[in-house]
C-alpha cells in the first residue's frame, strides 16, 4: 500500500477540531467551574507557544496547587475597548493570591480565569470590577451580538456618550461666559475639568493599585492636573475632552475589529424546532443533544452540525465557507451549525454535543490562537514595559533641566514637559501589531482558514517552499478500485481475501476496496491478527492463510512479466498499485486511482505567482506520483516513508521556510518538522491537532489566499509602527520647541491610536489576487 495505510486510523472531521484538549471548548450557553489539572493549566499544546518570549512566561507562572483544588471560570467582560485593557486586567487578576493564570480573549470578550478553589469567584469579580472592567457570568449573559448592539438606537448612543456630551455642553457654556466674565468662564472650565477627570483619575488610581501604574489614564490626570496647576484651564478642559473623544473612537475601532469573529457567534440562532414523537416543539438550541431530530424551514439557520435527513437539498454555506453559490447535499450529507436552507423545509439529525459544533470549534480555535502571539507583538509588549517609565523619565528631566541650569521659566518647561509625556504615550504602538493581528485571523476565518495565533500568521507570510501529500491533499482522497487481476485463482477470491484483512480500517484505498466487495457482493470472512506496516502494507490470516497487500514500490519479491508489464502500464496511467500474496506466493494486484482537487491547479499556479515553489511528497510509486505531478506541474518525491518525509522536509527548512500541507497520520511528523504545518480540515484528528493552520472546507485555492492574507498583515503592521512612531517623532519636536501644545499632544496620541485601528480593520475587506 501507499504511505498513508494504516488499520488503526482516526476517524475523519466534517469540520475543524480544536488544536489542543486541554482548554474547555468554547461554550457560549453557560460557564461552569469545573476541576482542572494544574499541570496542564496552560491551554497551549502545540510548538508554537515553544516560541513565546521566556521572559514573558516566567512572569506567568504561578504556583500550582494540586487539581483537586483547582478550578475554571469563564466571564464575559464589560467596558474593554483595547487589547492594552486586557492586559490591564490580566495583570490586576494575576496579582490576586491564589490565582494562577488569567487570560482575556479578546476577540470574543471572554476572561478565563484558573484559580485555587479557596479563592471565592466573587473575589474575582469584585477586583475586575474595581479595576474598571465588569464581569458577567456566560450563564448569565449572553454573548453580544454586534448586529443588535448598533441596533440599539439613538437612545442608547446618548446614554453612551453622556459623559462626552456633558463636558461639551458646559465648556460651550463656558466659551460664551468668556464674553461676559473671564473669571466666570475659567471657574466653569476647571469645573468642567474636574469634574470629568474624576472617573479617568480614579480608573488610574485603581489601576497602579492593582499593578498598572504607567497607565494612559495617569499620564491624562497628570498633564490635565498639571494644565489646571499652570492656569490653563481651557486647555485642561480640552485635553480632556480629546481624550475621551479618542477613547470613543478606539473602542469604536476596536469593536469593529472583533465584528468578523463575533459575526461567529451570531450564525447559530437561539431557538430551534425539534420533532418529538412526529410533533413539532420549540426549544433551545442549547438544549438539543446528538441524536435529536431538528427541522429547518426555508432561510433559517441549523443550530448544529448534523446529518442530512431529507431528500436533495439546497443551502447557503457562504457565511462559514465564503463560497457564494448555494451547495447541494443528498441524504446522509455531514452539515456544519449555521448553514442556511433555501429551496425546502429539511430534518436534519444532530451530531454535535452543545458547545461542540463547528462554529464553537473555530471560535474555540480563535480563542486559543491569542495566546500565540506574533514575534514582533511579544517585542513591542516587551517594549512597553520600559517605554512608558522611561519616558515619564524624560518628561522630569525636560521640565527641571531647563529652569535648573538655565533658569527658563518653570511654567513654559512645565507645560512643555506635560505635552511630551500625552505624546510619548505607547498605546498607539502597543495595538498597530494586536489590531492587525486580530483583524487578519477574523479574515482567514472568514475564508474558511483558520491559522493558530499571530506566530503563525507571520511565518505564513514568509514562507518560500510548500510541500504537499497526495492523497486526501492535491487529490479527493477517494480512490476507486479500477482494476482487479489475479494470477491462478478467481478475481472475486482475490478480493475476498484482500477485503478480509482492509475491513475495519479507514484509510481511503482500504474504503474503497471493501466498498468494491460489497458491490460485488461478496461474502467478507473474519480475519485474524491484522497487521499494518505504515508505508509498506498490512497483511492478516484468512482461513489459516497468511494473506498481505503489499505496496508496489515495496515488493522486494520476483514477478513474472506478465504481472510486471501489467503493474507499469497501469502506474503510467497515474494508478496506485498494490500487489497480493497469500502464503508467500504472489495472487495478483488491484489497482486504485484518485481525481485531483478541481482547484489544485489553480492553487498551483497562484503560488507560482506569489514565487512560492511547490513539492508533492508521496509514499506513491514514482510512475503514478509523476503523472500526477504533470497534469498541475509540481516537483514531486515518491516511494517515501513517514520519516522520509521528516527528512525531505528538514532538509528544505535548513535552507527556506517551508510548510507542509497534509491530512493523515502519518503526515503529522512531517508538518512538525516545517516550519508551520498546514492540515485539510477534512483530515484525521492528528493532524488537524499538529498543524498551526487548517483548511477547514479542503479547498486549497484558500492557501495562497492564506499566504497573501499573512503578507498584507504584516504590510499593516509595518504601516502602523511606521505611523505611531513617525507622529510622535514629529510632535514631540514641535512640543519640545513650544510650537504644539497639550490639546495636539493629546489629539496626536488618540489620533494615531484611532488611526493604526482603523489601517488594521481594511484587513476585515481583504480580498485575493484573482488569477
Amino acid at each position: 500500500m501507499c504511505a498513508k495505510h494504516t488499520a488503526c486510523q482516526s476517524q475523519k472531521m466534517a469540520a475543524i477540531r480544536p488544536a489542543s484538549t486541554c482548554c474547555q471548548s468554547a461554550n457560549l450557553a453557560a460557564a461552569k467551574i469545573s476541576p482542572i489539572n494544574s499541570a496542564t493549566a496552560d491551554c497551549c499544546s502545540s510548538d508554537v507557544c515553544s516560541t513565546s518570549d521566556p521572559g514573558e512566561e516566567s512572569e506567568r507562572q504561578r504556583p500550582q496547587t494540586s487539581s483537586l483544588n483547582t478550578a475554571r471560570q469563564q466571564w464575559l467582560i464589560s467596558g474593554m475597548d483595547c487589547p492594552s485593557c486586557a492586559q490591564k486586567l490580566e495583570k490586576a487578576l494575576r496579582s490576586l493570591d491564589g490565582v494562577i493564570e488569567a487570560k482575556v480573549l479578546f476577540a470574543t470578550e471572554k476572561l478565563v480565569v484558573d484559580f485555587d478553589t479557596r479563592v471565592a469567584a466573587s473575589d474575582i469579580e469584585h477586583l475586575a470590577q474595581k479595576t474598571g472592567f465588569p464581569l458577567s457570568l456566560l450563564s448569565a449573559t449572553k454573548a453580544r451580538n454586534p448586529l443588535n448592539e448598533s441596533a440599539s438606537g439613538w437612545r442608547a448612543t446618548l446614554k453612551s456618550n453622556a459623559h462626552i456630551l456633558t463636558i461639551s455642553l458646559a465648556m460651550a457654556i463656558g466659551a460664551l461666559f468668556s464674553t461676559i466674565d473671564s473669571d466666570i468662564s475659567r471657574w466653569i472650565f476647571v469645573l468642567t475639568c474636574l469634574a470629568g477627570l474624576y472617573p479617568v483619575a480614579s480608573k488610574a488610581w485603581r489601576l497602579a493599585l492593582s499593578g498598572t501604574p504607567f497607565a494612559i489614564e495617569t499620564l491624562m490626570s497628570v498633564a490635565a492636573l498639571g494644565a489646571l496647576y499652570l492656569g490653563e484651564s481651557v486647555e485642561a478642559a480640552m485635553v480632556l475632552l480629546l481624550f475621551l473623544i479618542g477613547e470613543k473612537l478606539e473602542a469604536y475601532a476596536s469593536s469593529r475589529a472583533r465584528s468578523g469573529v463575533q459575526a461567529l457567534m451570531a450564525l447559530v440562532p437561539e431557538n430551534s424546532i425539534k420533532i418529538v414523537d412526529g410533533e413539532r416543539v420549540a426549544v433551545a438550541a442549547s438544549e438539543l443533544l446528538p441524536g435529536d431530530v431538528v427541522e429547518i424551514a426555508p432561510g433559517d439557520r441549523l443550530p448544529a452540525d448534523g446529518k442530512l435527513m431529507s431528500a436533495l437539498a439546497s443551502f447557503d454555506e457562504s457565511a462559514l465557507t465564503g463560497e457564494s453559490l448555494p451547495v447541494e447535499h443528498q441524504v446522509g450529507a455531514k452539515l456544519m451549525a449555521g448553514v442556511v436552507s433555501l429551496d425546502k423545509v429539511v430534518r436534519v439529525e444532530v451530531t454535535s454535543k452543545q458547545g461542540e459544533n463547528a462554529i464553537d470549534r473555530i471560535l474555540h480555535l480563535i480563542e486559543q490562537a491569542e495566546s500565540r502571539k506574533a514575534p514582533l507583538e511579544r517585542f513591542l509588549d516587551r517594549f512597553s514595559r520600559w517605554y512608558t517609565p522611561l519616558m515619564m523619565l524624560v518628561s522630569l528631566v525636560v521640565i527641571v533641566t531647563p529652569p535648573l541650569l538655565f533658569a527658563q521659566p518653570w511654567e513654559t518647561w512645565v507645560y512643555r514637559g506635560l505635552a511630551l509625556l500625552l505624546i510619548a504615550c505607547p498605546c498607539a504602538l502597543v495595538i498597530s501589531t494586536p489590531a492587525a493581528i486580530t483583524s487578519g485571523l477574523a479574515a482567514a476565518a472568514k475564508r474558511g482558514a483558520l491559522i493558530k495565533g499571530g506566530a503563525a500568521l507571520e511565518l505564513l507570510g514568509k514562507v518560500e517552499t510548500i510541500a504537499f501529500d497526495k492523497t486526501g491533499t492535491l487529490t479527493r482522497g477517494k480512490p476507486q478500485v479500477t482494476d482487479i487481476i489475479a494470477v491462478d485463482i478467481s478475481e472475486e477470491k482475490l478480493l475476498t481475501m484482500t477485503s478480509a484483512i482492509e475491513v475495519g480500517s479507514n484509510h481511503p484505498l482500504a474504503t474503497a476496496l471493501v466498498a468494491k466487495a460489497k458491490d460485488a457482493g461478496v461474502t467478507i470472512p473474519h480475519a485474524q491478527d491484522k497487521t499494518a506496516q505504515i508505508g509498506v502494507g498490512v497483511s492478516g490470516w484468512v482461513d489459516g492463510q497468511l494473506v498481505e497487500v503489499i505496496a508496489s514500490a515495496k515488493a522486494n519479491f520476483p514477478l513474472t512479466d506478465a504481472l510486471a508489464k501489467a503493474m507499469q502500464a497501469l502506474e503510467a496511467e497515474g494508478k496506485t498499485v498494490a500487489l497480493v500474496r497469500c502464503d508467500q506466493k504472489v495472487m495478483g494486484l488491484i489497482a486504485w486511482q484518485d481525481t485531483l482537487r478541481d482547484d489544485a491547479n489553480q492553487a498551483i499556479r497562484a503560488l507560482k505567482r506569489l514565487g512560492i515553489s511547490s513539492l508533492m511528497l508521496t509514499g506513491d510509486n514514482p510512475r503514478s506520483a509523476e503523472a500526477i505531478a504533470a497534469h498541475i506541474g509540481i516537483d514531486f518525491q515518491a516511494n517515501l516513508l513517514p520519516a522520509d518525509k521528516v527528512h525531505h522536509v528538514e532538509k528544505v527548512a535548513t535552507m527556506q521556510t517551508v510548510a507542509m500541507v497534509g491530512d493523515g497520520i502519518n503526515d503529522a511528523p512531517a508538518m512538525k518538522a516545517a516550519s508551520i504545518g498546514i492540515a485539510m480540515g477534512g483530515g484525521t484528528d492528528v493532524a488537524l491537532e499538529t498543524a498551526d493552520a487548517a483548511l477547514t472546507h479542503n479547498r486549497l485555492v484558500e492557501l495562497p489566499a492564506m499566504i497573501e492574507l499573512s503578507r498584507a498583515t504584516l504590510s499593516n503592521i509595518r504601516q502602523n509602527v511606521t505611523l505611531a512612531l513617525g507622529l510622535k517623532a514629529v510632535f514631540l519636536v514641535t512640543s519640545l520647541l513650544g510650537i504644539t501644545g497639550l490639546w495636539v499632544a493629546v489629539l496626536a496620541d488618540s489620533g494615531a491610536t484611532a488611526l493604526v485601528t482603523l489601517n488594521a480593520l481594511r484587513l476585515l475587506r481583504f480580498q485575493a489576487q484573482e488569477e
